[in-house]
């Protein structure tokens, strides 16, 4: 009998693969947490008694003050979204709702969306998304990264395709939408038939760039040459390049594949965690899913894809010299010495945080030729004295090919031994000064387990917590100012918990109090004034160690003071994915995924969207 895996999130889905052993209390294990790195007058202490937080940090939060232009909101438990006094939201668009006019009325709240229409509408359960701009209009890319096949398949169905149109279904649902968005002087909505209107399915021919790009690694019987792709998929955090391109960031992908046949060897399909059910059945439907069939093709998903919003006749790109793994978010800086570095990070737990340094230069309003394609990809170490470096992924340090590095690059970080993390989400770039951020939003596996590659994750510098149920956000700032450098220092800018429950690590830092609290930082972006935005993805139980916490929640944070403040609450069983601004940075653009209860129709399914925020004065938010 097979087990209902699609009703299962990403995290049971990968449990049901690989199970951690049994727990032993969690009392127990916090007094291990303490132990190994000692709760000392509120911070963490580390080797000879270095704090973790940064300097100033803990003065300026036990004093701290309202310093933002908001009053800071209480925590919700309804199915609703709540902002603060003097501000005002509305959905700009939802799952179903048509891009074209040959697909207006085509949402059902009883049935959905047929499958001739599915590629014509906004995609589901929405996630990182970005803002450009063309001949003085707005457009927003914005990710589709996974579906609900229980909402989306008629009910006799029960979760599981049964066909190779339900298949397609679910495909056309997933990966990006572009969309052209104006503001009608009643809020923002989104232009209907705009040529630039666009979506980007399972199915979407991409073109394979890179070192990868014509190896045997990646070449299937449908593309002997290895060097087109059909389709991006579990896109879940975005980036925008400095040429004013989309990045979309390809997640989970090992769900989707499957096999119907004999599992094909190779210790690649383990590391990444593809077995032989896939989540979706797409295998039963689509030999290309089928790994028994196609035993490279998922070796040709899990990169950045890069699109061009303003060009809607433009081929998406897959750059593989970006690596291959469960790609959270890609944040693109320009290093002091003119190189382009991406900061990308790995999403399961025990794995690491990367970056990509070309070995080309880029010049404003110059050619971008090969900067995606020609440099190097580093791995973190964090070391325990709050120093770290680069640790180069080459053929000369890991024992690997560089084609091996690029579609196995967990086994070269294994091999190189980098700093296991608790499951790196997405990176922000502060854009007034060289530091970059990194949400770590929890990791229950913390000192119980190996990652799947047997690599230690016991207790270390940046991850100081055993079973860490609650999170916390790293900081580092580069050698020299240069984000292109191979060493740098770090701190921890908050370690989230809860103080109304505990009272040693797992309160959290001296910046969280019952009023701020908050549990698995995910999403994060800058705002041009230097705030730090933080998206919450956590439990929303509100009992037990959640006691207090409230749905999942959008805060932000003063990067010079450690302030903290809550700025928006969503429905009860959704997740907050994705922000943006409009050109003006008078309007908010914020993802609101897997919402329960029937919000925000009020009636039939509950449905994914994207929400603008704004204050009634016109003034700029935050």
């Amino acid at each position: 009998m097979q087990n209902d895996s699609s009703d299962l999130s990403w995290d049971e889905f990968d449990e049901m693969r690989d199970p951690r052993p049994a727990e032993n209390g969690f009392d127990a294990v916090v007094d291990r947490a303490i132990s190994r790195r000692g709760f000392l007058g509120g911070a963490l202490a580390f080797g000879s008694g270095a704090a973790v937080f940064g300097a100033g940090l803990l003065d300026s939060a036990a004093a701290m003050t309202n310093g933002f232009n908001f009053q800071p909101i209480d925590i919700a438990t309804d199915y609703d979204i709540h902002v603060p006094e003097g501000y005002d939201w509305k959905v700009l668009t939802r799952w179903g709702d048509a891009l074209f006019s040959e697909a207006e009325g085509a949402y059902s709240p009883e049935t959905g969306v047929s499958v001739d229409m599915s590629d014509k509408v906004f995609g589901e359960n929405t996630d990182g998304m970005e803002l450009f701009e063309v001949d003085g209009k707005q457009l927003i890319a914005v990710n589709s990264e996974y579906v609900n096949p229980k909402i989306n398949l008629p009910a006799e169905a029960a979760g599981t395709p049964r066909s190779a149109d339900e298949v397609n279904l679910l495909k056309n649902l997933q990966g990006v939408t572009v969309m052209e968005v104006a503001d009608s002087g009643n809020g923002y909505q989104v232009v209907l038939d705009s040529p630039y209107n666009r979506r980007i399915t399972h199915e979407t021919p991409m073109v394979l760039a890179g070192p990868l790009a014509g190896h045997d690694l990646v070449k299937t019987k449908a593309d002997p040459e290895g060097r087109t792709v059909l389709g991006t998929m579990n896109n879940c955090g975005s980036g925008k390049t400095l040429w004013g391109t989309y990045l979309t960031c390809e997640e989970n992908f090992n769900g989707y594949f499957g096999a119907t046949g004999d599992m094909p060897a190779g210790e690649g399909y383990k590391r990444y965690g593809i077995g032989g059910q896939g989540r979706y059945a797409y295998e039963k439907f689509d030999p290309r899913y089928d790994i028994s069939n196609e035993p490279n093709e998922p070796h040709r998903h899990g990169f950045i894809t890069e699109i061009d919003p303003t060009d809607p006749t433009s081929t998406p790109v897959k750059r593989t010299a970006l690596g291959r793994f469960k790609h959270e978010n890609a944040e693109m800086v320009h290093a002091k010495d003119g190189r382009i570095v991406v900061y990308l990070g790995d999403d399961e737990r025990g794995e690491y945080l990367y970056r990509y340094v070309s070995t080309g230069t880029y010049t404003p309003g110059g050619s971008t030729e090969g900067l995606l394609d020609d440099g190097t990809l580093y791995v973190a170490k964090f070391n325990d004295d709050q120093t770290g470096e680069w640790l180069a992924l080459t053929p000369e340090t890991t024992g690997m090919s560089a084609a091996e590095i690029l579609a196995f690059t967990r086994m070269g970080a294994s091999a190189v031994k980098g700093t296991t993390m608790d499951r790196p989400e997405w990176v922000a770039a502060n854009p007034l000064k060289p530091e970059a951020y990194c949400a770590l939003t929890n990791n229950k596996n913390r000192g119980k387990k190996p990652n799947k590659g047997g690599d230690d994750i016991s207790v270390n510098g940046p991850n100081p917590r055993e079973t860490n149920n609650y999170g916390q956000i790293v900081r580092w700032t580069p050698a020299d100012e240069n984000h292109a450098a191979d060493s740098f220092t770090w701190d921890l800018y908050v370690m989230a918990g809860n103080p109304t429950v505990y009272n040693n690590a797992y309160a959290g830092s001296d910046n969280i109090n019952a009023g701020n609290m908050f549990n698995s930082p995910d999403g994060m972006a800058f705002s041009s004034d230097g705030m730090l935005w933080i998206q919450t993805d956590g439990k929303d139980s509100n009992e037990g160690e959640f006691a207090g916490m409230g749905n999942n929640q959008m805060l932000v944070g003063n990067p010079e003071t450690g302030e903290i403040a809550r700025f928006m609450t969503v429905p009860k069983g959704a997740e907050v994915t994705g922000l943006c601004w409009s050109a003006d940075k008078k309007v908010a653009f914020v993802g609101v995924q897997h919402p329960g209860g029937q919000w925000p129709d009020g009636n039939g399914k509950p449905r994914s969207s994207v929400v603008s925020v704004w204050r009634k004065d016109g003034e700029m938010i935050g």
